[in-house]
């Protein structure tokens, strides 16, 4: 009797290699878990960073810039003067390092000569202050205006003066910058800018006492 060849054993063989490996892949992969950078990307983004990355600006400190009044006939720092300036010491401003501007004015309830030679004195009183507690005077640069740049009218309609006007006018107003001075502007002023100011100086103050 002759027998067929048992050509069924590999069939079966590969049919169960098929089934297991059928049964290997029937569960479900997990999830990726996230990462802190998945979400949606600008494409100005570096390295996948994000919209938050730590190449965003630094926020700019604005100058500061504030005013003090000053009584009629003097430079005296008021109460008032006094409280703004402790302020302006512990402002994140004059950390800062820049360049103070002090720009004296005064009303128009004398001559020329004398209103710029009390706005001279009133913004070195702050001046003086300012250098007592601890700020560097090459940082600080005053200027007299005298009356040229009133804040409000010196008169009435009917020319009578008005007080309040004047009083508003008799000031110093401050302005620290926040950018840090170069060295070239930070230097000590030189011997003829040093005699030119003295005699300006002198000058406003015999025309003063001439009158």
């Amino acid at each position: 009797m002759t027998r067929q060849p048992r050509t069924w054993i590999p069939t079966i063989a590969l049919a169960v290699a098929v089934a297991g490996l059928s049964a290997c892949g029937s569960g479900d992969a997990p999830d990726p878990e996230a990462t802190p950078t998945d979400g949606p990307r600008s494409i100005f983004d570096k390295e996948g960073a994000g919209s938050k990355g730590s190449d965003a600006p630094e926020a700019v400190l604005p100058p500061l810039v504030t005013t003090l009044g000053f009584p009629d006939g003097t430079a005296e720092l008021t109460e008032a003067a006094l409280a703004e300036l402790a302020t302006v010491l512990d402002s994140p401003q004059m950390g800062q390092g820049g360049r103070i501007v002090l720009r004296g004015h005064s009303d128009s309830g004398g001559t020329d000569a004398a209103n710029l030679a009390a706005s001279l004195k009133r913004a070195e009183a702050v001046q003086a202050f300012l250098v007592e507690n601890g700020v560097a005077e090459s940082r600080i640069k005053v200027i007299a205006f005298g009356e040229q740049n009133p804040m409000e009218p010196n008169a009435l309609p009917d020319g009578q003066p008005n007080e309040v006007g004047r009083a508003a006018n008799r000031r110093v107003e401050i302005t620290i910058e926040t950018t840090r001075l170069e060295q070239d502007d930070a230097r000590e002023p030189t011997l003829i800018e040093t005699i030119t100011k003295e005699q300006e100086e002198a000058r406003a103050q015999s025309e003063v006492a001439g009158e």
